[in-house]
């Protein structure tokens, strides 16, 4: 079995008692990355029978256990159960280096390469020796250029490819048009004394946010694109989420992991996440204070969809509010009051209900592509073009109807076989 996650938004799942194979039966759980619609279902599946080894990679098993902790806080288990069953997921965890074959059972072997998507992401190659057959699972895929992160690896040549598409439809914008965009909305709420809300992943996009801040306020190339940045005004950064907080201490342990670039930079005695600046809510009392503290300041606060935790304080507290911009920098699901508020932002007088309450949008609202951790339509086609052989057919998922059809049709045109 290859990943295990929750829905978002209005995507529903299918009951694991309607499965063809029951969890008891499955041997072996490989998971791509650890983010909550890869990994969610991890609990449930153990509690309903699974037995097996799960394996990932070493980073993604460091990761494991305080994204699993954090998202089974929301259910009705006491800390005492979810301590036993995350201890249960670590005993039965093995983490495996990247492009290094490993032999499972009857004749199958994996190998794990880098996706670029978070740190420990990974896509899963699986051959069988007799008859020999072979598929390779993409899992998420991230963009080329990727803070801290090497660029995807390219896998070898398989039968049957299991490709993403959640931006089979879009283009990003590159790194360097989304830094200077960056740059600019700091300047302006610097000028106008408002704040700026970002709500963001706590794995991964609130990584990539404080590198981009980092570069911002202390590389004189990066500061070039934003002239009206000041950045010796040293605007406050508020990480509002404890679990981003964690999960940054984690990427800080595992440096051998990073890109070229964010291991120089280290070894300048510049640390690529940190600065003097920057600086961490975690408890909740000063999360309160925060609310009322005034501007300018940047808030980065989980969810990233907007469906739960500190940022919702923060919206219903200032999205009415003219001078403050909301900052979207991840994809919104169907359903979800990030992507209401970015429909509902472009027509006058547009409003949100949040919690029940509603609330209007007078906050300017920013839509960033380029700092999104899936491959766009581009990236995705030119990784499938760079495997030596053509895979004998693609099987698209992870994408909604429309972003599938329209990668469906762009790799039809370049004579890929696509499976319904």
């Amino acid at each position: 079995m290859v990943d295990c996650g929750i829905a978002q938004g209005k995507d529903r799942l299918v009951p694991i008692e309607n499965w063809p194979v029951k969890p008891q039966e499955v041997d072996f759980l490989f998971l791509t990355h650890a983010h909550i619609d890869h990994i969610g279902r991890v609990p449930e599946l153990i509690q309903k029978g699974f037995k097996g080894e799960i394996l990932t990679s070493h980073p993604t098993k460091a990761i494991l256990g305080p994204m699993l902790e954090d998202a089974m806080g929301f259910s009705d288990m006491t800390e005492q159960q979810i301590a036993i069953l995350n201890q249960t997921i670590d005993d039965l965890s093995w983490g495996f280096e990247y492009n290094q074959e490993f032999d499972l059972k009857n004749g199958i072997r994996f190998k794990l390469g880098r996706a670029g998507h978070i740190l420990g992401s990974c896509f899963i190659r699986l051959e069988m020796r007799n008859p020999h057959w072979s598929v390779v699972f993409s899992g998420d895929l991230g963009a080329a250029n990727t803070p801290i992160l090497p660029d995807p690896d390219i896998p070898e040549p398989c039968d049957l490819l299991i490709l993403e598409s959640t931006y089979g439809n879009r283009i990003h914008e590159e790194r360097q048009q989304r830094v200077k965009r960056l740059g600019d909305v700091l300047a302006r709420a610097l000028s106008d004394k408002g704040k700026v809300f970002i709500p963001s992943f706590a794995l991964g996009r609130t990584q990539e946010l404080i590198y981009e801040m980092d570069r911002l306020f202390s590389d004189p190339e990066s500061q070039q694109g934003s002239p009206d940045l000041n950045p010796k005004a040293k605007i406050p950064v508020f990480v509002d989420s404890p679990l981003g907080l964690e999960i940054t201490k984690i990427y800080s342990s595992l440096s051998q992991y990073w890109d070229k670039e964010a291991k120089q930079i280290h070894h300048k005695g510049d640390h690529p996440i940190d600065f003097d600046h920057l600086y961490a809510v975690d408890n909740y009392k000063d999360h309160l204070r925060l609310l009322d503290t005034p501007g300018p300041s940047v808030i980065i606060a989980g969810s990233g969809m907007c469906t739960g935790g500190r940022i919702i304080d923060h919206l219903k507290k200032g999205l009415d509010n003219s001078r403050n911009d909301l900052f979207f920098v991840g994809y919104q699901a169907r359903g979800t009051p990030g992507r209401d508020i970015i429909r509902y932002s472009k027509r006058p007088g547009g409003y949100v209900y949040i919690d029940g309450e509603r609330i209007t949008i007078g906050a300017r609202v920013h839509t960033l592509t380029g700092y999104s951790a899936h491959a766009d339509q581009r990236g995705l086609i030119e990784w499938v073009e760079s495997i030596r052989e053509r895979p004998e057919e693609i099987k698209l998922v992870h994408g909604e109807p429309d972003a599938q059809k329209v990668l469906g049709d762009k790799l039809g045109t370049l004579g890929y076989k696509l499976r319904n």
